[in-house]
């Protein structure tokens, strides 16, 4: 008695020219979501390979990655990052027929196309290059405290297209790198990374100023001198050195209390400002 057919082989004879097919109408799709995949895993593969080797390499030194060192490698990761994920859009793109046809057509008109989009993109591009310039001549670097623009504040990332500042009450300033590249900016810590802390203090006009100033340099290591007088007081300034602009906040406090109390021990009315 013969044995029925089995299931399984009618199956799959079948199913073999509807993968077939599958593949033929999708091919274009499929090769291009596995490209780019592929060029964001490469990305994060060599991101963290060069991350890697700073970290070996700041292990050998016994020392953390100097400010200018730090900036320039987060430029060339970033860049490594950017580039590899732009080829890899590019190579998806390529996939598709309709696609070719447009750039044979794009670089058969590249000039007309560049001023284009050069001119809608000139902001972008303008900020780009800016921030290069920034990571390769340094005027400022990660973990200066500078000024820009009445903000003072510790930098915390330069990127390609935007600067991050954070300031002393924790607001995060966003400049582009275009205002900074064409602006003035101090810096403060660049050729000393101790940072100059000066606090105000007022007294009236006939106060003892001699006894003041003895007093308020009682502590030692603070220079002070009369920086101001006006026609209801005097502004004594009392300034010292922060190692760290982290520091700087904790310091100008703790002067600010110590002048005070050591004013009013004297018996000199005062006040006491930034």
């Amino acid at each position: 008695m013969l044995a029925a057919p089995s299931a399984t082989a009618h199956t799959l004879p079948g199913m073999l020219p509807v993968a077939g097919s599958f593949w033929s109408d999708h091919r274009n799709v499929i090769t291009a979501a596995v490209t780019v995949v592929a060029a964001f895993v490469l990305a994060q593969l060599v991101d963290r390979a060069v991350a890697r080797r700073a970290s070996r390499l700041t292990a050998v030194v016994g020392a953390d990655l100097s400010p200018v060192a730090s900036t320039r490698l987060r430029l060339v990761r970033r860049l490594l990052y950017a580039t590899i994920v732009v080829l890899g859009v590019a190579l998806a793109l390529a996939q598709f027929a309709a696609v070719k046809r447009v750039a044979t057509g794009v670089l058969a008109s590249s000039a007309v196309l560049g001023l284009v989009v050069g001119f809608a993109a000139r902001q972008t591009l303008a900020n780009a290059v800016a921030g290069v310039l920034l990571a390769i001549t340094q005027p400022i670097r990660i973990g200066d405290l500078v000024t820009f623009e009445e903000a003072t504040g510790s930098v915390e990332d330069i990127r390609l297209t935007y600067t991050y500042i954070r300031t002393e009450d924790g607001t995060r300033v966003i400049v582009p790198n275009e205002r900074l590249a064409q602006s003035t900016v101090q810096n403060h810590t660049i050729a000393d990374p101790r940072v100059r802390v000066e606090v105000s203090v007022w007294i009236p006009p006939d106060a003892d100023i001699v006894r003041a100033m003895g007093a308020l340099r009682a502590d030692g290591g603070v220079d002070v001198e009369v920086a101001e007088i006006e026609r209801d007081a005097v502004r004594i300034a009392v300034a010292t050195w922060a190692e760290r602009p982290s520091d700087r906040r904790a310091i100008a406090a703790g002067l600010r209390a110590s002048c005070l109390e050591r004013l009013r021990t004297e018996g000199l009315s005062s006040g006491a400002g930034a």
